[in-house]
């Protein structure tokens, strides 16, 4: 069967009867969805944890390499007077034997680290009903500065909000090598009315490079996370890896001062 037929199959059986959905419209921001999108990501002031999980495969041929465990936490800084939302994090992410789930420090002879950024500056702005977004990361001359960045957009399915954030990431490594890699964000934040414990939710998709310990070659990460807002209400695997491993990821940064003085080592 060709390709053609085969989409041409896959959108009728879409179309097929069954209730009508609520179309995803994308819109512009304003100071409640912009609200619901900064209050999503890095909470009230109290640190948040997004916690993760997924596979890593080699493309194009699909086979599943590793898992991965990890969080993102953040906090809410206080914001500007003009509505400058601050947010300071930290995340980590483990790679894991794809059958028997152990964290993984070597393979194949060659030393396994997990994906670590000791914090991530972020700051987020209402500009015209458009969210621009300013990155730093890294630290002595690798620091970065990132941004302006105008690439959230917002979308309805019925009562739930989804944000989406693409990323398009090509910039010099040294020694003449770039770092090249397409990733995607899609948060959904679901309504109080829909009664779900765990609202706030992240679908995350990678293409790029393998991890350097992996081979040459190109790969696929695909992630799903969702905001828990206690440590303890982490999975203890992922308490267990964050004690024993990366206890500096415990937490979130407690405020600027701590991410300049990261910034200077």
């Amino acid at each position: 069967m060709t390709i053609a037929r085969l989409l041409i199959l896959g959108l009728g059986l879409l179309a097929l009867g069954g209730p009508a959905l609520p179309t995803a419209v994308a819109e512009t921001f304003d100071e409640d969805s912009f609200e619901r999108f900064a209050s999503m990501r890095a909470g009230e002031g109290e640190p948040v944890y997004w916690y993760t999980i997924g596979t890593v495969f080699r493309y194009p041929d699909g086979e599943a390499l590793f898992r991965m465990e990890g969080v993102d936490t953040a906090r809410r800084l206080p914001d500007d007077d003009d509505g400058v939302v601050h947010q300071a994090s930290r995340k980590v992410f483990f790679y894991r034997d794809i059958d028997s789930n152990a964290l993984l420090h070597s393979y194949n002879g060659r030393p396994v680290e997990p994906i670590a950024y000791p914090y991530q500056y972020i700051t987020y702005a209402l500009d015209r009903g458009t969210v621009v977004t300013y990155v730093e990361q890294g630290t002595g001359p690798s620091l970065q500065r990132i941004g302006p960045v105008e690439n959230i957009t917002l979308r309805r399915i019925g009562e739930t909000l989804v944000f989406s954030a693409p990323l398009f990431l090509d910039f010099p490594i040294g020694d003449g090598r770039r770092y090249q890699a397409f990733e995607n964000y899609d948060f959904f934040v679901h309504p109080e009315t829909a009664g779900l414990s765990l609202p706030n939710q992240l679908s995350w998709v990678r293409y790029g490079d393998l991890p350097p310990f992996a081979g040459p070659g190109q790969g696929i990460i695909h992630l799903v996370s969702w905001r828990v807002d206690d440590y303890a209400a982490l999975p203890s695997s992922m308490r267990e890896a964050l004690e024993s491993e990366a206890p500096l990821w415990m937490a979130p940064p407690a405020s600027l001062e701590e991410i300049r003085e990261l910034q200077q080592r």
